[in-house]
């Protein structure tokens, strides 16, 4: 297992690329009237890709997560850039962080962080048929890539190294997809 990088200094920033936040003066349909907080999304959406290699296998990325402090196994994902759709930003950032394209592409749902405190939505893509291609990406090192049985979900959700929620609903969700148990809408 890698050693997690070394944190020389943390500083709070009243604003950065990532985090902005805005207040909302809300009533209620009972009069109630609440001021909440939320974090905008900074971004043009984002994607969250369950590359399977084969009908049983998909490929997982371990790389370091600064807000836990050590590396996680999940999901490949990303921001999606400028005038790309999310088939676009998922076939580019697979290349990126796993070394593979994918010939069938297909968006099954959108997929929320924090509902109450975030306006940021994810979209879940399943790429098939997959190849070999590689893109330069922006992660500060190689990702390794793990193969995964969809069929031994039960047992990688055990694991201290898998928190993050977007990957374990995205797993379930392209699980059930292809078992022909869950169709989008």
């Amino acid at each position: 297992m890698r050693k997690p990088p070394i944190i020389h200094a943390t500083r709070d920033i009243a604003n950065s690329h990532f985090l902005r936040a805005e207040q909302l003066d809300l009533e209620f349909s009972n009069g109630e009237r609440r001021t909440y907080e939320r974090l905008k999304s900074s971004g043009l959406g984002a994607v969250i890709i369950v590359p399977m290699q084969d009908d049983e296998t998909v490929l997982l990325v371990r790389e370091y997560g600064a807000g836990v402090g050590r590396y996680e196994l999940g999901l490949p994902k990303g921001r999606l850039d400028q005038d790309e759709t999310a088939e676009q930003g998922a076939d580019r950032e697979l290349k990126e962080e796993v070394g593979f394209g994918a010939r069938k592409l297909t968006i099954l749902h959108n997929l929320s962080l924090s509902p109450s405190y975030m306006t940021h939505m994810a979209h879940v893509v399943l790429a098939q048929d997959l190849y070999a291609e590689r893109l330069i990406g922006d992660e500060p090192e190689e990702l390794d890539v793990v193969p995964w049985k969809m069929s031994e979900l039960h047992t990688l959700i055990g694991r201290d190294d898998v928190t993050e929620g977007r990957s374990i609903a995205a797993l379930f969700m392209a699980r059930e997809y292809l078992a022909g148990r869950f169709k989008r809408q």
